[in-house]
């Protein structure tokens, strides 16, 4: 039986651009009650206001920001219904060249304030029985990519994180989903080409996806849903047969290829300083 999304409280991290503005989008065109948290609170407020949706400021690096912003959701709306962890940074370089700070950086960001939140959400579900939380993580949670060796340590870590809560859950009402994007066309993405096995998607393809899932409750979310068969697949080749197509594809380029691309500049900035909207997926 599917879900209705009509009066939900819904929290989304990274709300203000991206995936998450996507997202926001089209849960308040369903009647959701939608709470943006974003570094960023300037777009948060310009993206709240074109929707039926609040924008509270968030940095999710900050715990006990993070807790109060959640707590803050519960006095005005009673409960938390849906807690969607979005925010995420990916800068791209080479391992070697990649300073200890930009790796604190996407661990702070990508993976412990995706533990945080979904262990508060808990916290708050548990106790009700019901309740939904999606952790945004990517392809690149279930393969390597050079030049984002970090980025894909912890969306892996973010995977595995899914995985053992989803079983810790079981039989609880309180579901869990992991969203697992390819490429999609978002500021995060910029100076990346096509890969040659899937198109890139939109934000708003991911927004449909999770939408979906709120809706009829699935643990893997892949987008497109090809990479996930792709994906699969590839699995069950020995590891040189896999490697040797990644290359033939230049799936091993992907990420490489675009470290040091004039079309990232302005998003490699921001990501590195933490400034205000770098933590959108």
């Amino acid at each position: 039986m599917a879900e209705e999304l009509a009066g939900k409280v819904v929290v989304i991290t990274g709300g203000g651009q991206g995936i998450g503005a996507a997202t926001a989008s089209a849960l308040s065109r369903l009647g959701a009650k939608v709470v943006i948290g974003d570094l960023d609170q300037v777009r948060a407020e310009k993206t709240a206001g074109e929707l039926d949706a609040e924008a509270l400021p968030l940095d999710v690096t900050d715990i006990a920001g993070f807790t109060g912003f959640l707590d803050e959701v519960e006095r005005r709306h009673g409960r938390i219904d849906v807690l969607i962890n979005n925010a995420g940074i990916m800068p791209l370089a080479r391992l070697e060249e990649e300073s200890d700070a930009t790796t604190r950086r996407q661990l702070e960001i990508n993976l412990h304030a995706v533990i945080h939140g979904t262990r508060e959400a808990i916290k708050r579900m548990r106790p009700r029985r019901s309740g939904h939380i999606v952790n945004v993580a990517s392809f690149a949670g279930k393969a390597g990519f050079p030049g984002a060796a970090t980025y894909c340590a912890t969306k892996h870590a973010v995977v595995g994180l899914s995985e053992a809560v989803h079983l810790e859950l079981h039989g609880s009402g309180v579901h869990v989903s992991c969203v697992m994007p390819a490429i999609v066309r978002t500021e995060l993405a910029s100076g990346l080409g096509e890969a040659k096995l899937f198109k890139s998607s939109r934000p708003e393809d991911v927004a449909d996806a999770i939408v979906s899932t709120l809706r009829k409750p699935r643990f893997e979310v892949f987008v497109p849903r090809s990479v996930g068969t792709m994906g699969k697949l590839t699995r069950l080749l020995p590891r040189r047969a896999g490697e040797a197509i990644a290359r033939a594809l230049k799936a091993d380029q992907l990420l490489a290829s675009a470290a040091h691309s004039p079309a990232r500049a302005e998003y490699e900035a921001r990501a590195a300083e933490s400034a205000p909207g770098a933590s959108q997926e």
